[in-house]
Parts: C-alpha cells; structure tokens; sequence
C-alpha cells in the first residue's frame, strides 16, 4: 500500500447563494495546493469571488485515468487536492466516486468538510416525513425507462429525494401521477437559495397543472420530494397482497411468505419479496 501524506478534502461549495459558503471550506480551499474541480470554468468564478488563487485541474465522470492517476500522484507526492463540484456536495449525483474509491483504496485520507445539498435543503423544507428517506438523484431521461424506474419505487414507505432537468420537469410529474397517484402528497423545489427560489406544495396531479400553467417553474435546478406509499395509495389488489404478505410474515421468513403470497394472491414473487424486505425494514 502507498503511503499517501497528502489528505483529499471533499469539499460543498454554494448551490446559489454565495453567502452560503462555510468558512472551513474557504480555509481549505484556500490552503489546499490543488482543486479538482468538475468544471473549471464554472468554479473559477468561485474562487475569484473569495480571491482563491489555488490551481485547479479538471476531474468529472468522464475524465479518464490519466487525470484520475494524476490526483492521485499528487497525494502521493505530500500534496493535498481539495475535490469540488460545479454546485453542492460532491459525489451527491456529482463526480466524485470513482476518485473517493480509489485514494482510499491506496491509502488516502479522505475528510469531508459539509455545506450545502440541494436534496437536504429541499427536505428539510418540504414538511413531508423526514425520519426516512431515499434519495434517487436522476431518474432515466426515456419515459420508458422513468416510467420502469417509478414502477420498483411505487410502494417504497420512505420519501422519495428526486433531481429533474426543467425541461422534464412536467413529464416526470405526470408519470409520477399515473404511477404512485394522483392524490400522493409532494413538493417541487426550485432554484433554491437563489433569488427566484419556489416551493409548490400538493398533491401531484396539483403540482403538474401548476407547473404547466406557469412556464418560470420548467426553469433551474429542481427537486421533487414525494411522501412514501401508504396503505391508501395502493389500489385493491395491492391492499390485498399486501394484508396477505402481512399476516404471513409474522410466521414465515420473508422469502417463504412472499412465495405464498404469491400463490394466494396471484402477485408477482419478486416484488412481493421486495415489499417483503420493505416492511420489515420499517418495523
């Protein structure tokens, strides 16, 4: 193994408000002899508005492993890097995994320093259950494939951390609606901490109309946050298997009682074992 006397600093930068910025990041960012940053242009404004001269070299998801080994010779060399992303936290639907993985792997110390996350932000302000919650990033950008993804969630108990591009923003909420329900309770967070910040509170039927009635809101960096699946939003062969599955899991493991339940019901056995593991997650 390597011994690596450089330290790798993850480091959250703003998601728009500049005053957002933590003091222990600017020291970093300040004192680091590198910064990897996702694009350099883009954080260059950055730095110049805190008049940070650190170098900086490019590394994002599609940088190959010349820049990755390069980061990582670096450390070696007693360097430290300090690892940003256009906005946020890195690695959080940003670069930054692959690099992480590997300077750990040979023997980096990695140190996170928390700020800003455009998923937490958006909860924390959402007034929907946050004691658990599944963060998704991206769905698929093919209605087919959202469509297929929004299926394996339908039932998920935990709410649903969602990123969307504006320009299908009102797609992805009217799939949303025909799959998990009309009536299922979320909210749409927009622009957040910048100056033209929106929240709109509802069901998803409610938020689509109120996206396609006002064009500003197919605008920005937006996350959707959607209430996890309740009894109520199952249709009746959903509430079937599910009272079924129920009473046999307080007898059986969750592989036998979901292979049962499949018989008794006629529901798939794949999905009823994952509801399986589900329910008994949220005991």
């Amino acid at each position: 193994m390597v011994n690596y006397p450089g330290d790798l600093y993850i480091v959250a930068t703003p998601i728009g408000n500049l005053g957002d910025m933590v003091p222990r990041g600017l020291e970093v960012l300040q004192r680091a002899h590198w910064i990897a940053a996702e694009d350099t242009r883009h954080s260059g404004r950055l730095l110049a508005h805190f008049d940070i001269g650190t170098p900086m070299l490019a590394y994002h998801d599609h940088s190959d492993d010349r820049q990755l080994n390069r980061i990582l010779d670096l450390l070696a060399q007693g360097q430290d890097v300090a690892l940003i992303s256009d906005a946020g936290t890195p690695l959080i639907s940003d670069p930054g995994y692959r690099l992480v993985r590997e300077a750990r792997k040979q023997g980096a110390t990695i140190i996170p320093i928390p700020g800003c996350c455009a998923a937490i932000a958006a909860l924390s302000a959402a007034g929907i259950p946050s004691n658990r919650f599944s963060f998704e990033g991206f769905l698929p950008a093919k209605q087919g494939q959202r469509q297929k993804a929004l299926q394996t969630l339908r039932r998920e108990p935990r709410t649903l951390i969602f990123y969307e591009a504006p320009h299908r923003i009102l797609e992805t909420l009217e799939d949303m609606g025909r799959i998990f329900g009309a009536q299922r309770e979320a909210v749409v967070a927009r622009e957040l901490t910048k100056s033209h910040e929106t929240f709109l509170y509802g069901n998803l039927v409610d938020l689509a109309a109120k996206v396609a009635a006002d064009s500003n809101q197919q605008r920005g960096e937006i996350v959707i946050i959607v209430r996890g699946a309740s009894d109520v939003d199952l249709d009746g062969d959903d509430q079937e298997q599910l009272r079924v599955l129920s009473i046999l899991l307080e007898d059986l493991p969750g592989k036998q009682a979901a292979a049962l339940a499949a018989k008794i019901t006629g529901g798939n056995k794949k999905q009823l074992y994952q509801l399986a593991v589900e329910l008994k997650n949220s005991v």
